[in-house]
């Protein structure tokens, strides 16, 4: 028996009436600041120290010694309950800047902190309690004990008072109470750039878990998800209200500290029951009292815990059959399909192997996260083939195989990789696809296969574009591809484009839209809201076409670690040279100058367009074609590379899910 969805509908009801019963409401807090020269809810961001707001952003230092500042939002916030000890949840996202405008000593760092309401300023100003105390107040008791603290430390000084000794670059650190702190990552920074981080800090009252989710960069610039979290007890360490916010300082050698974003919540309900504590007081009918509401509230949890275990059960028994029983119920469902004479061929295995020597090592055309790619001639067709390999040993390999054949096989678009066929024989997981004899867009571009001309890159450019639009707007369900870059655009013999690997790919309700939250996509294609919170859409796509679209005007990658240093990021580079009205020096010096300038503006302009860091600026991918196909005058976009915004709390998963697959057809 499954449940079906009313009835679970019945009992999430049933449950959420009980919780709200048990557990009490704390007043709501939620803001999102893009822009810190507007007011939200008539609750502004208090000013203290040298902070001071410089545009739309928060500049909690000036480039000064001896400078400190804090942005702390006005209305405090009810961490804990005495009586019921139940402790709130929240989640706080932020961007920021720490620049040292190019020198080479910097101090001394921004923290997030939750403390005493009014806590008092450092005295005498240094640099070591990043603008939440000083080093005599540290070493002060008294002063600790009557003004807590806790605080998540960006800290780009090591000190050797406070520091771990092992802290040789910048580090992000939980801090309890005290300047050292109790657990500390390094920070994969570069402070001598005007970059901008994004971070995460979440509390979990269930599991009491503290968690830091932040960016940082790789050795080769890409942008990189970082992370730490501590289990902690809040009511131990913090009084019931508290303010919170952000604080900065500066030593005798400084930086600037720029907050560009702020979203708070603390949800409604939100607090969580935790242990009671023992009462100091008791009267004579206490304890009967105590059992009957025991008993009560045990059986009525008991009664929910029942369903909610075998509801998790069923779904764990399921789901646990595991794998196994979900391929063979997909088998059965694509042998139907075949009967009917529609969707892919089934191929047995023994077809396969013939075609490819059994696997040759050089039949291969490449190597992917879940298996390998091998050309084959299928006598059966008359035809070659590419047959990707999946192998079963990874749990993820069987989803995105699942994933691939039930999305694409349904697809018909001219720009789409055709997917031939499938088997799943002799514990390996096949899929044939058309041979494309040019190979993939990135070996055109990045590895010498061929220089392609302007004319053939436009209609590359033009055959992506008509292939997102139907698969956002045109087929009978939004499909999101999650993966789009030039590893993943196939050339026939016509070097026209055909979108492959939809193995990430997710079937969406063009009116609800995207609901997926786990993280994946390759790094340098990802949008940074993307980053944050793992939420594909519509728009995320669209940002993956406008870095694509930039990588065939101007012939580089993403990330070029070799080049100028104001050169390494694409994106940054280009939109300088928008704002400079200089655009076409972007453009891919290997052309000669033999292209239609007028075009080669259009696609650097809508590469820009779709890759803008706000999603809301984004185009729908039906007007950037409308732009490519000159139907519509230029958008006019910001001189200036904006600051990436996040206007709703993100949900963060693991960065292990991310796909670094180089394979060209996987």
């Amino acid at each position: 028996m499954v449940f079906q969805a009313p009835k679970l509908r019945i009992i999430y009801l049933l449950i959420s009436i009980f919780l709200l019963l048990i557990n009490p409401c704390a007043t709501r807090i939620f803001f999102n600041y893009t822009d810190f020269s507007q007011t939200i809810n008539n609750k502004p961001i208090i000013r203290t120290g040298n902070a001071m707001i410089s545009g739309s952003v928060f500049q909690l230092t000036p480039d000064e010694v001896d400078n400190w500042g804090r942005a702390i939002y006005s209305e405090q916030m009810h961490l804990w309950d005495e009586k019921s000890e139940k402790v709130a949840s929240f989640t706080s996202n932020f961007s920021f800047i720490i620049n040292s405008q190019g020198k080479d000593r910097y101090s001394d760092g921004i923290m997030f902190f939750l403390s005493t309401p009014n806590y008092p300023v450092p005295s005498p100003t240094d640099g070591a309690g990043l603008g939440l105390l000083s080093r005599n107040q540290m070493n002060d008791t008294t002063f600790l004990a009557a003004n807590k603290f806790v605080a998540v430390e960006f800290d780009t000084f090591p000190n050797e008072e406070f520091d771990p000794l092992n802290s040789v670059h910048e580090h992000v650190g939980i801090n309890i109470n005290n300047l050292k702190s109790q657990i500390s990552t390094p920070w994969y920074c570069t402070i001598k750039e005007n970059r901008t981080y994004s971070a995460r800090i979440n509390y979990d009252s269930s599991t009491q878990n503290l968690s830091v989710t932040f960016t940082g960069f790789n050795y080769d610039n890409t942008i990189i998800q970082q992370h730490l979290s501590l289990v902690i007890n809040l009511t131990d360490h913090l009084p019931e209200l508290v303010e919170f916010g952000f604080s900065a300082s500066t030593g005798l050698i400084f930086e600037l500290h720029i907050l560009s974003t702020w979203s708070f919540e603390l949800p409604s309900p939100s607090m969580i029951q935790q242990s009671p504590a023992p009462s100091v007081e008791k009267s004579k009918d206490e304890p009967k009292t105590k059992l009957v509401v025991g008993l009560s509230l045990g059986a009525s949890i008991l009664s929910i815990g029942l369903v909610l275990v075998c509801f998790l059960y069923r779904k764990k028994y399921r789901e646990g059959k595991g794998e196994k029983e979900e391929e063979l119920g997909f088998v059965l469902s694509m042998d139907n399909e075949f009967e009917r004479g529609t969707g892919p061929k089934k191929f047995s295995y023994n077809e396969l192997v013939s075609a490819t020597s059994n696997f040759a090592e050089e039949n291969k055309l490449g190597q992917g996260g879940f298996g390998g790619v091998y050309k084959g001639y299928l006598r059966v067709i008359n035809s070659y083939v590419a047959i990707k390999r999946v192998s079963r040993g990874s749990a993820q390999g069987i989803k995105e195989y699942i994933s691939e054949v039930r999305s694409i096989s349904r697809l018909k678009h001219r720009n789409l990789l055709q997917l031939i066929g499938w088997c799943h024989e002799k514990n390996d997981l096949l899929l044939i696809y058309e041979f494309m004899s040019n190979g993939s867009l990135d070996l055109h571009l990045f590895k010498g296969k061929s220089l392609l001309t302007w004319v053939e890159r436009y209609n590359i450019a033009q055959g992506l574009a008509s292939v997102l639009r139907y698969l956002h707007e045109e087929w009978e369900q939004c499909v999101l591809h999650r993966d789009i870059k030039s590893s993943n655009i196939l050339l026939d013999s016509n070097l026209n484009a055909k979108l492959g690997d939809f193995g990430l790919a997710r079937l969406m309700d063009h009116v609800k839209g995207s609901q997926t939250t786990v993280l994946a996509g390759t790094m340098g294609y990802l949008a940074p809201e993307c980053i944050m919170s793992g939420r594909a859409s519509k728009e995320t796509d669209v940002y993956s076409f406008g870095v694509v679209a930039l990588e065939i005007a101007c012939g580089r990658k993403p990330v070029e670690p070799n080049a100028k240093q104001d050169e390494i990021i694409m994106l940054e580079w280009v939109w300088e040279l928008y704002g400079a009205r200089n655009l076409l020096k972007a453009a891919d010096p290997r052309l000669g100058g033999d292209f239609d300038e007028q075009q080669m503006e259009r696609l650097m302009v809508v590469g820009l367009w779709c890759a803008h860091p706000d999603y809301n600026a984004r185009p729908s991918i039906r007007k950037a074609i409308h732009v490519l196909d000159f139907e519509v005058t230029l958008p006019i976009l910001e001189p200036k590379l904006p600051v990436p915004t996040f206007l709703t709390p993100p949900i963060i998963a693991s960065t292990s899910s991310i796909s670094k697959s180089e394979n060209h057809y996987d």
